[in-house]
């Protein structure tokens, strides 16, 4: 064996050692523990759910289920999140890409003036010289070098990691869908909850309407009274003030109408408008029994947390292609062409070239860099695994406290309703009793003041039944199909 023999195998084996320990992947065990999940909501195991009534079923005011539409159609929140969608998309379609071989027409020229000293130089005088080669062969001292062809460079995917690079990008745009039906969710219970605020406003403009012309009769009788020598000008203006009360009051509902459906037509994705009103708020129907469900099904139902689940699916694949980056990579490079130095001979059979290189390279000095990518991987699917179960704690807790809210709110109002036929009972009687001098002018004011407050409170109260409902259909999942 001679020495340059031996030298050859030294260095060979010398970038095998080193090739082959660069090869090393970092083991980093990073599992987490399934999310448990109560058997039912508040031990009532029901398989139906309200999620899987469609918007039009749920929402029967043909007025509001427009308007939804309307949202759905033209709202910017959900024309950008459909832009996010086509970005995710043209992600996906580059990391599929990234798996096929490259593919370059490449023209070029350029010039050589190769030294006496040089081995190109020495090789191309030795060439001319010989009686091997033609006229068009011989190889002048400005030496032209013409290219004409294709080059293409393919990174073989050996180990799979552009295929996890693919598997990530193709997660994320499912994520992106389910974001998408996540925000239309939203949306319609946003559209849904500003409308029965409009009717609510709506019904307190009426109860106050009436109210006020009750009060003004009230103080025709009190003025009479008062030139009877009955009343006296405090009672009058006692009257008065509450009468200027319940105006400004109505005043202030005005501007809460004009403010709710400026910002519900923001929602609505166009200009400043009347909403347009039918069904009145206490004829809206409300539910006659809760469905909710299993709580297992919101894992299924509910797009947040589909959406932070394929994130969560993504960040795994972004570990798994940052560890395979520790592997050697294989790439195999072809090309064929028009190559020649003499112009006249270019386009002939004759300067027909082509070629093909494998290499097999792996990284050595770049490991700490690498292995800083694969710790800002580990560190994002640690952050995703939080994401996705802060989605599933969030979603059980909006059921079980919009399922309190529903139940609670019903009762309320029960009550409420109870209290305002006690309340216009006692003012039908303050007002008899003081016309009969029975009762003081405060009697009758404090009277009509507590009536118009229940009054008031029960609009707000079935208000809060109906936005319950709401939050319930969107905290269990309905509202994308």
């Amino acid at each position: 064996m001679n020495q340059y023999t031996f030298n050859n195998k030294v260095i060979m084996m010398i970038m095998a050692i080193i090739l082959l320990g660069s090869c090393a992947v970092p083991k980093e065990a990073n599992r987490f523990k399934e999310i448990e999940l109560p058997n039912s909501f508040a031990d009532k195991k029901d398989t139906v759910s309200l999620a899987q009534l469609d918007l039009k079923t749920f929402f029967s005011d043909t007025t509001l289920y427009g308007l939804i539409e309307t949202a759905i159609e033209n709202n910017p929140d959900i024309q950008k999140a459909l832009r996010r969608i086509m970005m995710a998309q043209a992600q996906l379609q580059m990391a599929h890409n990234a798996r096929l071989p490259v593919l370059d027409a490449v023209a070029s020229g350029g010039f050589n003036k190769f030294g006496k000293y040089t081995i190109d130089g020495v090789g191309n005088f030795d060439t001319n010289l010989s009686p091997n080669i033609n006229k068009d062969q011989r190889i002048p001292v400005l030496t032209p070098d013409l290219f004409l062809g294709f080059r293409s460079n393919w990174e073989v995917d050996v180990w799979g990691k552009l295929n996890d690079q693919k598997k990530a990008a193709l997660s994320r745009s499912y994520a992106s869908e389910k974001e998408r039906q996540w925000l239309t969710t939203q949306l319609a219970a946003q559209v849904a909850s500003m409308y029965y605020e409009l009717l609510a406003l709506d019904s307190e403009l009426d109860i106050l309407n009436k109210n006020l012309r009750l009060q003004e009769d009230a103080l025709e009788v009190v003025k009479i009274q008062k030139s009877g020598g009955r009343a006296t000008e405090l009672a009058v203006q006692q009257f008065e003030s509450q009468l200027y009360t319940t105006r400004s009051y109505i005043v202030g509902l005005k501007q809460s109408v004009i403010k709710t459906e400026n910002e519900l037509n923001l929602l609505l994705g166009r200009l400043p408008q009347p909403i347009k009103r039918t069904v009145p708020i206490f004829s809206q129907s409300v539910l006659a029994a809760i469905h909710t469900g299993l709580p297992s099904q919101l894992l299924i139902r509910r797009p947040d947390i589909q959406a932070s689940q394929l994130k969560l699916m993504a960040a795994g694949f972004d570990v798994r292609a940052a560890k395979k980056s520790f592997l050697p990579s294989l790439n195999i490079t072809p090309y064929t062409a028009f190559n020649s130095f003499n112009a006249s001979m270019m386009l002939t059979p004759a300067s027909i070239a082509y070629g093909i290189l494998g290499s097999v390279s792996g990284p050595v000095w770049n490991r700490g860099r690498l292995k800083g990518m694969l710790k800002e991987a580990i560190a994002t699917e640690g952050e995703a695994w939080f994401d996705y179960q802060q989605s599933v704690f969030r979603a059980y807790q909006e059921v079980v406290t919009c399922m309190s809210a529903i139940s609670n709110n019903k009762d309320l109002f029960d009550l409420k309703k109870k209290q305002v036929s006690v309340l216009e009972s006692a003012v039908k009687t303050a007002r008899e009793l003081y016309v009969t001098g029975y009762a003081s002018y405060l009697e009758v004011i404090t009277a009509q003041k507590g009536a118009l407050e229940t009054q008031l409170e029960s609009v707000a109260t079935y208000k809060n039944v109906l936005l319950s409902q709401v939050d319930l259909y969107r905290a269990l999942g309905g509202g994308w199909q």
